[in-house]
Order: C-alpha cells, then structure tokens, then sequence
C-alpha cells in the first residue's frame, strides 16, 4: 500500500511588504481533495510541518464565498475534522524518505512565510527528488522548491517544467501590490525554472520527470490524480 506524506506549512500568516501579517495557512480545498483522491485510492497518509506545528487552515478557504455557499463550507469544513493524519504531523527532521511513495505539499499563503526558506524543507525535496519518487506541489505550494537553492544559487530542480500560483492570479487575490515578492518570478529568476501558466484559475498541471505541480486551487485535485496514476 503506497503511503503519502503531506509536506503542509506551519504559518498562520504571510508578511507583506508594509509589515502586515496577513492572516493564512494552508487553503483547504488544496490539502482536502488530495487527501480525499489518495484515501479513495486506499493510501495512508502521514504529515510534517517545520517543527511538528500542527497547521492551520486559513479561515477564508474554510467560508462559504469559496465552497459555492454554506452547504459546501460545511462540507469543508466536516473533511478538515475527519483528516486526522493532518492535525498530527511529525517534524519534518523526523521524516524517513524509505516509508514514503510521494511527497504532497499543498499551497495556501502560509508556504510563502516559511516553507520557502525553510532548511529542512530544501533538504527533504533535495532528498526527495534524487529518491526518484514523485514530488508533488500545487498553487503556492512551489513556494518550498526556493528552499532548495543553495548559497552559490544552485538547485536540482533548476530548469524543470512546472507551474504554480500565476502574477496574474496574485493580482486577481488582491495582494499583488502589497507582497515583498510574487511566487512566479522567484521561481523562473532564482530556481531557473520552465515556468508554464494557463489561464487565471482554471485546472493546470505540469509533469517534468518526477516533478508533478499545479497552478491554482482548481488543479489540486487532476494533480493528485496525476500523482495516483503514477504510483499504480
């Protein structure tokens, strides 16, 4: 049976550039679907986070504006109660890459705080990727791939095909303006990445190898079915 880890932030909220903490975490439809698409499948999951933090689900992913009213919100909000595995994760030093099939990490604004210059981040993706197991990233999720460029600016992943949260849809999130850096020009400037978008909010998802990513919200879920068909 394959066993998923979830690789999730253990912000709560996202710096701007004027000083203001932007309340986040991790966007619960990116983590939930997943989760839901690899349970169907009958894989067990595990979770990590910087320090063994139990993550937070940023409230706005958990409203009825983004689960197509309340019915959906509470629905959401039911699946984050029953993912367990979620609430319990391990620190990510803790991490045994041998008991894994594939690494998942799931975006929402709290990568960006943490998971984006986070040591042991850069060393389990390094890890991960030279494994040859899948490494699988979507929205802001890639935030974490720039934790894996070293001193000299140098990455593994440098030139891989892949794709993440767009300037267009941080400029749709209203927080383009106000943001010390926008993820899709730190992924082609500094990782040297082939950086691929579609339109705004609509599924996307790129495989390069062993690197599976998705844009938006919209592509967790094809994403994580990318990553199934992979391990069967």
């Amino acid at each position: 049976m394959a066993k998923i880890l979830f690789l999730v932030t253990a912000a709560d909220h996202w710096t701007l550039a004027d000083g203001h903490r932007q309340p986040a975490g991790f966007w619960a439809e990116e983590a939930l679907g997943p989760y839901a698409v690899f349970k169907e499948a009958g894989y067990e999951i595990a979770a990590a986070t910087p320090g063994g933090v139990p993550p937070t689900a940023d409230a706005l992913s958990l409203t009825p504006e983004f689960n197509g009213g309340e019915e959906g919100a509470e629905r959401m909000r039911s699946a984050l109660r029953e993912a367990t595995e979620l609430a319990n994760p391990m620190r990510i030093e803790d991490v045994g890459i041998a008991d894994y099939d594939a690494v998942f990490v799931p975006g929402g604004w709290g990568p960006m705080e943490d998971l984006s210059d986070d040591a042991e981040t850069g060393r389990l993706l390094i890890e991960w990727l030279a494994s040859g197991k899948p490494v699988s990233l979507v929205c802001h999720g890639p935030a974490a791939l720039l934790s894996t460029v070293d001193a000299d600016g140098r990455s593994p992943f440098h030139g891989y095909r892949l794709t993440g949260l767009s300037n267009a849809e941080e400029t749709q999130n209203g927080l383009a303006d106000r943001a010390k850096w926008l993820l899709q020009d730190r992924l082609v400037a500094e990782l040297g990445a082939d950086y691929r978008e579609t339109e705004p909010f609509t599924p996307h998802v790129e495989v390069d190898r062993t690197l599976y990513t998705g844009q938006n919200p919209y592509s967790a879920v094809p994403l994580a079915r990318e990553v199934t068909k992979a391990l069967s």
